[in-house]
């Protein structure tokens, strides 16, 4: 497929798409530039930083709508960080952990550590998603709220039957963007860099007071821990208002703007109907194509924040993300370890409905006149 040239008229008014690092938008940037001079090159013990961390953990207790009891605690590191953290300080003996995605299954070979029993895996094939179920002895039922690698999203709710267990959620590519009850979770954990709009450095987690109870329990046991990937050692920092080491400043920035701008438009119902409004325009395009079609079949599986597209042999999707590349129109490329002949779109929340609208009159033109 040759590199097609866009009609200006049709290009989004922002180009980037990808569910890596995520869009930031311009405001977040100008947030960044009046408080950089502030607190870039200070000390996080003081004031300045302190309060930027107190602000953060307010706005995410706000959006998530914690109840009481239930604490945001955040550490250095991302989500692999914490899946390491969460082996030594969370799962007490032995964990269940869903996989249907690359994110699932690398907490899952984390939960495998030699002093834990072997984990109950329970697979599904990308593109589809896999049940939890109460199984005597485990206590810690895992898996992604978003499997950002595949575009499904699951439903979160206890599992039934096992009430002495802990449900630990990723939500990484999920949390500002999905609608859900958080008191159906006991730890909903998340690197920012999504649909919080924000950098790498830093994982966050809203934790209940079982989850909170289990960390100190831990803790106290004499198991071996690493200084860096205690959850004790976060849950304390955090109450300080403070990481561990150094926290990443521009994260916090970026984050803190995200979160006020997400509240004040009306918190997580609407970040939910915003990317809902994305993702569905997406979905509904491809329904109704000749040459593609939604990777993920079922409709109830659907993520609403990260959209996977299947194309026939008619086209070449890798040709056709690079031609759109070409025009400013970037991160369209399917996860590299998936190996299909798909497009992978972010709707996350700061990507404006209509440039989702112009994405797919892009999409259109290039496969019209290629």
């Amino acid at each position: 497929m040759p590199h097609v040239a866009l009609p200006r008229e049709i290009l989004p008014a922002d180009g980037r798409f990808g569910c890596g690092p995520s869009k930031i938008r311009p405001e977040q940037l100008a947030a960044l530039s009046a408080a950089g001079a502030e607190i870039l090159g200070t000390s996080h013990r003081q004031a300045p930083v302190k309060n930027l961390v107190r602000d953060v953990r307010s706005g995410l207790a706000d959006l998530l709508r914690l109840p009481e009891g239930y604490e945001i605690i955040v550490g250095n590191g991302g989500s692999t960080a914490f899946w390491d953290a969460a082996a030594f300080g969370l799962i007490e003996r032995r964990a269940q952990n869903l996989v249907f995605g690359e994110f699932g299954g690398k907490f899952a070979a984390a939960a495998a550590a030699p002093w834990l029993e072997a984990p109950d895996v329970r697979k599904a094939e990308p593109g589809t998603s896999a049940s939890a179920e109460a199984v005597a002895g485990v206590d810690v039922y895992a898996w992604p709220h978003n499997e950002t690698s595949t575009g499904v999203a699951t439903q979160i709710a206890r599992v039934q039957g096992d009430d002495g267990a802990l449900t630990v959620i990723d939500a990484t590519s999920a949390a500002g963007g999905i609608d859900f009850a958080v008191t159906e979770a006991d730890v909903y954990y998340f690197a920012p860099q999504k649909n919080l709009g924000s950098d790498g450095g830093l994982w966050f987690a809203a934790v209940s007071p079982a989850a909170i109870e289990r960390i100190e329990r831990i803790a106290a046991s004499g198991r071996y821990i690493p200084e860096f990937l205690s959850l004790k050692n976060a849950l304390d920092n955090s109450r300080l208002q403070q990481t561990l080491n150094t926290p990443a400043l521009t994260t916090l920035v970026l984050l803190d703007a995200q979160l006020r701008w997400i509240l004040d438009n009306g918190g997580l119902a609407w970040a939910n109907a915003r990317t809902s409004e994305s993702s569905n325009a997406l979905y509904s395009w491809a329904e109704a194509s000749a040459v593609a079609t939604p990777f993920v079949a079922a409709a109830a599986d659907r993520s609403p924040v990260v959209v996977t597209i299947d194309f026939d042999e008619s086209v070449d999707a890798a040709a056709l993300a690079a031609s759109l590349r070409s025009n400013g129109i970037v991160d369209t490329e399917p996860y590299r370890k998936l190996g299909r002949n798909q497009l992978r779109v972010a709707t996350f929340t700061s990507i404006d409905p209509e440039d989702v609208r112009q994405l797919i009159r892009c999409i259109d033109f290039t496969l019209e006149n290629s």
